[in-house]
């Protein structure tokens, strides 16, 4: 029974109510605060204004524009399109989190944009850094879960 509950799920263990994974917990939960991000940012600024030390307005304490309201409805897809199941929810945690490292790196060496079109400030590369460290950390976690719950049999 336990093998067709784990084929069903993607063999991830330490399953919570609705029967995901602490990592398609994450990707799910995150990906949809992504999405709500990127929609209201647009309702703070929508503008696609570019070049060195672009800049935008603030949502909450966090610099956006209309590119930077884009790469959060785009990672936030990523993440809820990941969510699927718990190996895809692994792999997809690990590559945001990569990415987001790549993106707090490059943050906090330029400091005010990223590619002359994303503004960004020290909150968003301190919330970056966050973020790739605790998807990471979930990535991890999680995949080792379901190394070892591959080993089971039934």
């Amino acid at each position: 029974m336990e093998a067709a509950h784990n084929e069903r799920t993607g063999g991830a263990g330490a399953k919570g109510k609705a029967g995901r994974s602490l990592a398609q917990l994450f990707c799910l939960v995150t990906g949809i605060v992504l999405v709500a991000v990127g929609v209201l940012g647009f309702f703070v600024n929508s503008m696609f204004n570019s070049g060195p030390g672009v800049s935008g307005d603030e949502l909450i304490v966090f610099e956006v524009n209309g590119w930077h309201n884009i790469v959060h409805l785009a990672t936030g897809a990523f993440l809820i399109l990941m969510a699927a199941s718990a190996r895809s929810a692994v792999t997809g945690a690990l590559i945001f989190g990569i990415l987001y490292v790549v993106v707090t790196i490059y943050g906090f060496v330029d400091g005010d944009d990223l590619l002359t079109i994303v503004p960004i400030n020290t909150a968003d590369n301190f919330l970056h850094l966050a973020l790739a460290i605790v998807a990471i950390a979930v990535a991890l976690s999680a995949g080792k879960l379901l190394k070892s719950n591959s080993g089971r049999t039934a």
